[in-house]
């Protein structure tokens, strides 16, 4: 659904479109005044190994098929989303081969591109997560291909336009909670306490790194399955969420603000680190299960 809001926001006729434009000048040039009868979206089957999302599911295939855009799913891409090609075909789209798929006007994608899918978008546009600052090879292929690339892990949340079809926080808040049952399944016991014949049974420590959306979603669910949870965040601000959901907040004893703009977290000090890792050492020793999930834009 974000994906598929993304789209109609780049296409429509709006004035945030026309902020886009003085950033993607000739790929929103041509959503603009190319009939949507004429436009191609293609939706791959991701490459990466057990990712199992697809960018399209089959109701916003419908969303945009009835928009006048023609969708084409490559065979076999919903599979693991337990959505067949029958159901996309239903829906109204086209099942195709890879390349043919990645031919489309606009390809959406959910996982970074290989250098290889690169290729295949060729001069065209694409829609995917890119996280610039970490695949800048990938970012100068596409630009040397003259491609047209929309980063969905760079819309910025605190646009309220933006949040709407806010993909990366969507996808932290599974994360979180899917760290904590893989956590669970590996670590062979109950997470809550219990009282037994041969005795008692402590309860899990679960040391959280990072209180964002991913962090926020790993504390609940561990507090939910009667964990002791203990959460660390460079920002001050994290401290009342986290003693909301049940929490300990880790603090440094070095005087040092993690806020960055927008509410996220900066880099900090070569001093703090020193400081922190101290600390957080004496921790992981008390701990069963650290999750990290601490990400600082750039």
């Amino acid at each position: 659904v974000p994906v598929t809001r993304a789209v109609a926001m780049i296409a429509g006729r709006s004035r945030f479109r026309g902020q886009l434009l003085r950033v993607f000048p000739r790929g929103v040039r041509q959503l603009q005044s190319t009939p949507y009868s004429e436009l191609s979206i293609g939706v791959p089957k991701e490459s990466v190994a057990l990712e199992r999302r697809v960018a399209q599911t089959p109701e916003t295939v419908t969303k945009l098929v009835k928009a006048g855009f023609a969708v084409k799913v490559e065979k076999g891409a919903g599979v693991g989303a337990s959505f067949s090609d029958a159901a996309y075909e239903k829906a109204g789209a086209s099942i195709v081969d890879r390349d043919t798929a990645f031919g489309a006007s606009l390809v959406t994608k959910v996982q970074v591109p290989s250098p290889e899918e690169a290729t295949l978008v060729n001069d065209r546009m694409l829609l995917s997560f890119l996280f610039p600052a970490q695949n800048g090879p990938l970012l100068e292929q596409l630009a040397a291909q003259k491609a047209t690339a929309f980063a969905m892990d760079c819309i910025p949340r605190t646009l309220s336009r933006g949040q709407s079809f806010d993909a990366l926080s969507s996808q932290a808040n599974i994360a979180g909670y899917r760290a904590v049952i893989e956590a669970a399944g590996e670590f062979g016991r109950f997470f809550a306490g219990q009282m037994t014949a041969a005795g008692k049974v402590p309860p899990a420590k679960v040391l959280v790194l990072g209180g964002g959306v991913a962090g926020l979603a790993a504390v609940q669910t561990a507090k939910n399955m009667g964990a002791v949870v203990r959460l660390f965040d460079v920002r001050a601000a994290v401290e009342e969420q986290a003693k909301s959901l049940g929490a300990e907040f880790l603090k440094v004893d070095f005087e040092e603000s993690g806020e960055g703009g927008g509410g996220y977290a900066k880099e900090m000090s070569a001093e703090w680190h020193a400081a922190s890792n101290k600390m957080l050492s004496k921790q992981c020793e008390e701990v069963d299960i650290v999750i990290t999930t601490a990400l600082i834009p750039g």
